[in-house]
């Protein structure tokens, strides 16, 4: 019972600094944050798709798409109880930071995006909420492939 209890808070902790981090970044963005460099630049730029802008024909609709992605995810992985034990964090990560740009989707009418990387080449324009997600599927891999590897030992 109090394992159970100690990965609860580990996940929600997880779930809930990701949350508040970038929706404080995203807070200072909205309201007149800008910084210019030779590699990154933050700005402003209001994401109505998903990654590279993709689906934003799909407009208010796809904030509710982007619920039920979220609700699935979360019913799929507190059912897998093993697999969220080993990666409590990274899937805190993960869902903190997906929950943080639906509630951009829900209160703005889009993702509030402001990293521009510029230097070599152009990237798209992303937030804090996609670099913990993608930190949060390499923690995954990482201690996948690390758990194998032990395991054929």
């Amino acid at each position: 019972m109090i394992d159970k209890i100690k990965y609860q808070i580990l996940f929600w902790f997880s779930f809930v600094i990701v949350f508040i981090f970038d929706q404080w970044f995203k807070y200072l963005i909205l309201n007149g944050l800008r910084y210019q460099s030779e590699y990154l630049d933050l700005t402003f730029a209001l994401n109505t798709g998903v990654a590279f802008s993709m689906f934003s024909f799909l407009e208010h609709y796809l904030k509710y798409i982007h619920l039920i992605v979220i609700i699935i995810l979360f019913i799929y992985l507190f059912n897998q109880k093993i697999f969220l034990k080993k990666h409590l964090i990274a899937f805190g990560m993960i869902l903190g930071a997906g929950s943080s740009n639906l509630f951009d989707r829900f209160v703005h009418g889009g993702v509030v995006d402001m990293f521009f990387w510029h230097k070599w080449f152009e990237f798209a324009i992303f937030n804090i909420a996609d670099v913990m997600i993608n930190l949060g599927v390499f923690l995954i891999l990482i201690q996948e492939i690390f758990i194998k590897k032990e395991g054929r030992k």
